[in-house]
C-alpha cells in the first residue's frame, strides 16, 4: 500500500491512500480515520489494518491526484532524519578523492549523523540554493526507512517488523560548508534541503528484506547514480539493531541509508548544482522524486 499527504482542495492537509498508478487518492478521513498527520497515523496502520482499508476503497470514490496537492509524505518529521555517511563502497571511494580530511573511513562501524527537516520538500518542490552560503551544492539519492513502532534493543535478524515501509530522500548537501566545519549538521540541513517523496510503500509490498532495490539519479537528464540497495556496507537490519541498542527509535523515525556513487563533488571535475538544475531521484518500486533548485 503507499501512502501520501495531501492538500485537499479545502486547503487542509490529510494523510491519505495513494492508488497503485498513482492516479487516485483516498483521504483517511474518509475511511472514518482522523489523523492530522501520517505519522500520527502510522502505529495504527497495522498491516490487519491496512487489509481492511484496501477492502474500504474498493467501494468507495477517489479523488483524482490532479484534484490534490501532494506533499513529501512525512511534512514535518517529529525528530531529526537519521543518516547514514558513506554507505556504498564506491561512494566512498569518490568521496576519499575529494577530501580525504573529511572522508576517509575505514568502514569498521556506521557513520551516523542527523539532519534537521523544517519542512520536507515535495515531488515537484523545489531545492533551495542558498547561494549566500553555498557554492558547492550537491544531491544525495537515498532509500529512506520508515519505522512502523518503537525500536528499543531489537536483535540482529529480527528487526523486518519495525519497519512500517520506504520512501525517496534527496540528502541535499552543501559540500563547502560540510567540509568546513568537520561534522555534517549544518551543510546537510539547511532549509529546503530535505527533498522527500513521492509516497511511503510499505514493507510488505517488496519480496526481500532487507530490500535489493536499483537506485538511480538523473541531474538534467543525464543519469549521475545508478546502484542498488543490495550493495550497502551496512544494510538496514545492521543499523536498527545497532541503533536501537540504549536508544529508542520512536515510531515514524526516518533513517536516511546512504547514497552511491554519482554525486557531484565525485565526478571529475566536480560538478555541482546551479539554480535551474533538475535533479530526479528514482528507485524501483517505489518511484520518482524530482526537484529543481532555485
Amino acid at each position: 500500500m503507499r501512502f501520501v499527504t495531501c492538500r485537499l482542495p479545502d486547503g487542509m492537509e490529510d494523510p491519505a491512500i495513494l492508488s497503485q498508478d498513482g492516479t487516485q487518492v483516498w483521504p483517511l478521513s474518509w475511511l472514518g480515520l482522523s489523523y492530522e498527520t501520517l505519522s500520527d497515523a502510522i502505529p495504527f496502520l497495522t498491516p490487519q489494518v491496512r487489509f481492511g482499508l484496501q477492502l474500504a476503497i474498493s467501494g468507495i470514490p477517489a479523488l483524482p491526484v490532479e484534484a490534490v496537492t501532494l506533499q513529501s509524505p512525512i511534512p514535518c518529521p517529529a525528530q531529526d532524519v537519521v543518516c547514514l555517511g558513506i554507505n556504498y563502497m564506491a561512494h566512498s571511494d569518490e568521496a576519499e578523492k575529494y577530501s580525504a580530511d573529511a572522508f576517509s573511513t575505514k568502514h569498521q562501524d556506521a557513520i551516523y549523523f542527523s539532519k534537521r527537516v523544517s519542512r520536507a520538500v515535495p515531488d515537484g518542490g523545489f531545492i533551495e540554493a542558498h547561494t549566500d552560503l553555498v557554492q558547492k551544492l550537491d544531491y544525495e539519492c537515498e532509500l529512506a526507512v520508515v519505522l512502523g513502532k518503537d525500536a528499543k534493543d531489537v536483535p540482529a535478524g529480527q528487526t523486518k517488523d519495525y519497519v512500517f515501509g520506504y520512501t525517496i530522500l534527496n540528502d541535499v548537501s552543501a559540500r563547502d560548508v560540510q567540509t568546513a566545519h568537520k561534522q555534517w549538521y549544518f551543510g546537510k540541513s539547511l532549509d529546503g534541503f530535505t527533498p522527500m517523496g513521492p509516497c511511503i510503500v510499505t514493507a510488505d509490498e517488496f519480496d526481500t528484506y532487507p530490500p535489493a532495490l536499483p537506485i538511480r539519479s538523473r541531474v538534467n537528464g543525464e543519469l549521475r547514480q545508478d546502484s542498488n540497495t543490495k550493495l550497502q556496507i551496512f544494510d538496514i537490519d545492521h543499523v536498527i539493531h545497532e541503533l536501537s541498542q540504549g536508544m529508542t527509535l520512536k515510531t515514524g523515525t526516518i533513517i536516511a541509508t546512504g547514497t552511491p556513487a554519482g554525486v557531484g563533488m565525485g565526478m571529475d571535475p566536480p560538478q555541482f548544482l546551479h539554480p535551474g538544475d533538475t535533479v530526479q531521484c528514482e528507485i524501483e518500486g517505489i518511484g520518482t522524486l524530482t526537484n529543481t533548485v532555485r
